[in-house]
């Protein structure tokens, strides 16, 4: 359990900011769904070739430089971020802009301004800084649909790899409804997109777009051993953008709803160990105090199985749907909380328990800060 813990921490890697040496550095992003009169209309119309994109975006992807203040100096930072909004509004990760004392953008141009950092949510590594600049400066891109997104789709990542401002790459969407982990906290980010569109660090925070020209991730993260890219991306999907940035500018954080659990999916083992049908579902394995699923009722394990040498969890409850939808791992839970759930709804769990199948309705509250 030890091993696979320290593969995984150092297999996600969070796209680095740009370690740079010069102690004031600079920050900035942006979000865009703003519909950008006919232009915009045409472009989400049909599909544009990688040079047409790259030419009616490019204006809308900044460059963030942020610098910190450390026990053994300043340190500094570059990233990337797209304009949201034509008041100001960037859109970036978390990890480009926490702990900042300073944020800067720096436009297409060359023009350089300072950036207030508006709200982070450390949970899904989603930011809001705004500067307050010209209107001509900002140049909003479109906000697509991600559950539209298909395997094997192409897309295109602009931002600043290394500092190097205004780079794309481009790839195919490798994979959807990946499962992350985030740096400071116990929790993971859900319904992560995969793409191989070479992302690097000094990427973090700029968009991954679709070929209509419509932002439908933020390049987020990387897997590798070595921390160079190999490959294998991430980006978290547009639709959480489009449910969190509002939240931030509004209120600087938002709150995510929690059940209160942890637990091991079935797989094809561990059905075996407890004589079930089939390798699907979640068992719970700890419920928290005075969480949600402790005040519904719901039950951790309660024994281990030893069979062919091996030890299984037994006698928790397996959630096999969540509000009539099937689950079969933990990461079908998380997208439904992420996508249909707020802090105060409610949440019918379906659960096999010593063989019975139950109804249980659980009320959510907000996440803590773990």
């Amino acid at each position: 359990m030890g091993a696979a813990a320290v593969i995984l921490i150092f297999a996600f890697v969070l796209i680095p900011s740009q370690e740079i040496t010069i102690p004031n550095l600079i920050t900035s992003n942006g979000h865009g769904s703003t519909i950008l009169g006919d232009e915009t209309s045409f472009f989400a119309k049909k599909n544009i070739t990688l040079i047409e994109l790259f030419e009616k975006s490019e204006e809308g992807v900044v460059k963030i430089k942020v610098e910190r203040t450390e026990t053994l100096g300043d340190t500094g930072s570059v990233g990337s971020g797209f304009v949201y909004d034509n008041l100001g509004h960037i859109i970036t990760n978390a990890h480009v802009v926490d702990g900042a004392n300073k944020a800067t953008v720096t436009f297409l141009d060359g023009s350089q301004y300072n950036a207030e950092i508006i709200g982070e949510d450390r949970f899904t590594d989603i930011a809001v800084i705004k500067v307050s600049e010209k209107p001509r400066l900002l140049h909003p891109l479109q906000i697509g649909d991600s559950s539209l997104l298909q395997v094997g789709e192409q897309v295109a990542a602009i931002g600043n790899p290394f500092g190097l401002s205004g780079s794309m790459t481009s790839g195919i969407v490798s994979q959807m409804g990946r499962l992350i982990a985030t740096p400071d906290t116990a929790f993971s980010i859900p319904d992560v997109i995969q793409t191989d569109a070479a992302i690097n660090p000094g990427n973090s925070g700029g968009p991954l777009l679709n070929m209509k020209g419509q932002v439908i991730g933020i390049n987020t993260a990387i897997q590798s051993i070595t921390g160079e890219f190999v490959g294998i991306g991430f980006a978290v999907p547009s639709n959480t953008v489009s449910k969190i940035v509002p939240v931030l500018i509004e209120d600087g954080k938002y709150h995510h709803p929690w059940i209160g659990i942890t637990g091991q999916d079935i797989d094809p083992d561990l059905a075996q160990a407890l004589q079930l049908k089939q390798a699907k579902g979640f068992m719970i394995i700890t419920v928290v105090d005075g969480s949600p699923a402790d005040k519904a009722g719901l039950k951790g394990r309660t024994i281990t199985l030893e069979t062919g040498g091996k030890e299984y969890p037994a006698g928790g409850d397996i959630i096999i749907s969540v509000d009539d939808k099937e689950v079969r791992k933990i990461s079908d839970i998380l997208i439904h909380l992420q996508r249909e759930k707020s802090v105060g709804d409610t949440m019918v769990l379906g659960v096999l328990r010593d063989g019975e199948f139950l109804h249980i309705t659980l009320e959510l509250v907000e996440r803590p800060d773990l």
